[in-house]
């Protein structure tokens, strides 16, 4: 399905009825790779999951994004395809545990108190913890911005305006280097964005499920948003990954359908 969200065209999907569940990807990631968590949960939900902008079949923002702007984008969505919901469960994978941290921890622009009520969140292998930086890691960014501000001072970013963005590339995730230059900007914004002050204010009752093998946002963020929000509890799989809901789809359906009341 498509729909126009303050001027970008945006892919999503509308399964199932009941109390509705809206289903939020991670940074390069789209609604597709929720096609299982789809099926299994629109059983008992009515259930949306969106591509956002700049991923899947979704238009790219005009301007680079922040989380308070993925936000609003969620909030504008919500307000124009579903105004009469009074009551929405989030599921958010990655980054779009960013977007639910910040979206329900009342601390935001007070819009999310306009319109509905949030019961329950279920967070999965989510971001929103400052990584602990390594020595190589750490070696490595003084390395860039070694190399940017010489690049910069002696003027060859101007003579050769393609050597900074080379540079980016060389010394930037993978994300970072696929990305086009709007969303670029936009992950620098997204990822450097410290969440932990907010996850006090998460204080509905939120199922976190983690991967102990996730090395993308490691167990340890999971047991400090657990530490933090004050209704939490943690789910940890052995043996999965990042992506927790595909490498071990039976026991993740268990623990979500558990907490969501869904038979397995």
């Amino acid at each position: 399905m498509k729909a126009n969200i303050n001027g970008l065209n945006i892919n999503y999907i509308d399964e199932g009825a009941g109390t509705m569940l809206v289903l939020l990807h991670g940074w390069g990631s789209n609604i597709e790779l929720f096609s299982g968590l789809v099926n299994f949960t629109k059983k008992k939900y009515h259930v949306v999951a969106m591509d956002m902008p700049g991923f899947g079949k979704s238009d790219e923002p005009k301007e680079p994004m922040n989380v308070d702007d993925y936000v609003n984008f969620v909030l504008d969505f919500i307000k124009q395809l579903y105004p009469d919901e009074k009551e929405i469960i989030f599921l958010g994978h990655s980054m779009g545990g960013r977007v639910i941290i910040k979206l329900t921890s009342g601390i935001h622009d007070g819009r999310i108190k306009a319109g509905f009520t949030v019961p329950k969140v279920i967070l999965t292998d989510a971001a929103g913890v400052p990584p602990v930086r390594t020595a190589a890691q750490s070696k490595r960014t003084k390395r860039y911005k070694f190399y940017k501000n010489l690049i910069t001072k002696t003027g060859i970013s101007k003579a050769f305006p393609g050597v900074l963005d080379a540079l980016q590339k060389k010394f930037g995730s993978a994300d970072y280097a696929a990305a086009s230059p709007v969303m670029r900007a936009s992950l620098v914004k997204v990822v450097n964005e410290d969440l932990t002050p907010y996850m006090p204010s998460v204080t509905m009752p939120a199922l976190l499920i983690w991967g102990d093998q996730d090395t993308a946002t490691p167990l340890s963020d999971g047991q400090k948003m657990e530490e933090l929000m004050p209704e939490a509890g943690l789910a940890v799989i052995n043996g999965a990954g990042h992506y927790s809901f595909l490498d071990n789809v039976y026991l993740y359906n268990k623990i979500l359908g558990s907490f969501l009341g869904i038979s397995i």
